[in-house]
């Protein structure tokens, strides 16, 4: 074999093994530790937690009141700053961003679903869905957010206020405002907690049709055994660390 052919047979199995790679994970916790509170208040709340989250993954965090995993989602979402580790979610290590470059980050990576709504009480469902898309500069905010409410089944509430909208029509009015970014990422805090079960299987079934249909990376805070089972994988966290198989199955997607 010449030289050329050697070159070029190189250059193929290189690019062949660049293609085949695993791609970088959409979420990668390493060795996070956090306290909350002061003094004598003061709770250690994650221990050391290290997790890796595949992009286009669907997640379940579970574990007894208590357990961390809503402070942990809310470290995956940037919106708790930890004490020592590493956070990197989309490529980003976000412990090293100011909280204005944060804020930006947060906006175009990361979509957000509480369990209380967080709704704007004196603005329309429009002008809730198209807060962020306003404060991220875009033209057409207005025309985004009533296609996403329109997505959610509410094109017909579009004037109207929260307190107007019963909880379920809340929750669909904060599911758009998730997603009318696009974000690649989105996470959602017990997003059925204060539903009844007929409308909880509503919201999930608009969360995981976006995950399906966009291949958003999608992680859940849930005390429902059958919403984590929809999951593709579940992670126990108690007392702040995440619990055996789980811990494998992190450290595997690590590798």
């Amino acid at each position: 074999m010449d030289l050329s052919t050697m070159a070029n047979a190189s250059g193929m199995d290189s690019l062949s093994s660049s293609s085949s790679a695993s791609p970088a994970p959409a979420i990668d916790l390493r060795d996070v530790d956090l306290s909350l509170g002061a003094g004598a208040a003061r709770v250690h709340v994650l221990k050391g937690v290290s997790l890796a989250i595949a992009p286009g993954e669907t997640v379940g965090l579970v574990g007894p009141s208590g357990s961390g995993k809503s402070t942990l989602l809310m470290v995956m979402a940037g919106l708790e700053r930890v004490d020592r580790g590493v956070v990197r979610v989309a490529g980003v290590d976000v412990t090293a961003l100011d909280e204005d470059r944060l804020a930006r980050f947060r906006g175009a990576h990361v979509g957000i679903v509480f369990q209380s709504f967080h709704l704007i009480p004196t603005m329309t469902a429009l002008e809730n869905v198209a807060v962020p898309l306003e404060l991220a500069g875009r033209p057409d905010a207005f025309a985004r957010a009533a296609e996403e409410l329109t997505a959610v089944g509410l094109g017909h509430r579009l004037t109207h206020y929260p307190a107007q909208m019963s909880g379920g029509e809340q929750q669909r009015v904060a599911v758009a405002r998730a997603l009318a970014p696009e974000p690649p990422i989105l996470v959602a805090d017990e997003p059925t907690g204060n539903l009844d079960e007929a409308t909880g299987r509503q919201i999930m079934d608009l969360l995981f049709a976006a995950h399906a249909a966009r291949g958003t990376t999608l992680v859940l805070v849930t005390h429902d055994a059958t919403l984590a089972q929809r999951c593709g994988r579940t992670v126990r966290l108690r007392s702040g660390v995440i619990e055996g198989h789980s811990a494998a199955v992190a450290a595997k997607v690590e590798a």
